[in-house]
């Protein structure tokens, strides 16, 4: 059973790791998007919008975090490998989605970014709104640690 908490321990930064992967590819193909289209106008095309595609690369750092307080638990605790893998894999999908979540919200963010040049506090505003949701999937699964 204490192999199994490990596992989770190692689930966790992996599937995290895919949302964030995810999330910043999806970001990073409405930036280009955005700037294909500025650039075929003779338009200015906003390096701001590198900053959008940055926000789901958080969600590794909260994963990591997590990973050493779950594996010193399954360390200490390996009969309750089975608990340790159901928390992390209930935080790495929570982590992962909000990354997901917000390479979405950043394509948007620059689709409306470089088609306007405006509303860029608005849209840093938005998409670190889900931001929390990884912060307390971290913080209160250690809590429950």
């Amino acid at each position: 059973m204490g192999n199994l908490g490990l596992l989770g321990a190692g689930l966790l930064l992996g599937i995290a790791a895919c949302g964030a992967a995810l999330g910043i590819g999806m970001c990073a193909t409405g930036a280009i998007g955005a700037w294909k289209k500025g650039f075929a106008s003779n338009k200015m095309a906003p390096m701001t919008m590198l900053v959008f595609a940055g926000f789901p690369l958080t969600q590794i750092f909260y994963a990591f975090i997590l990973l050493g307080q779950i594996k010193a638990a399954a360390i200490s605790n390996p009969e309750n490998g089975l608990l340790y893998f159901s928390f992390s894999l209930a935080a790495s999908l929570a982590i992962a989605f909000t990354a997901w979540v917000q390479g979405k919200a950043g394509a948007c963010a620059c689709d409306a970014l470089g088609e306007t040049g405006k509303g860029f506090a608005q849209y840093i505003s938005v998409i670190g709104i889900s931001e929390p949701v990884a912060l307390f999937a971290m913080v209160l699964t250690m809590i429950s640690l």
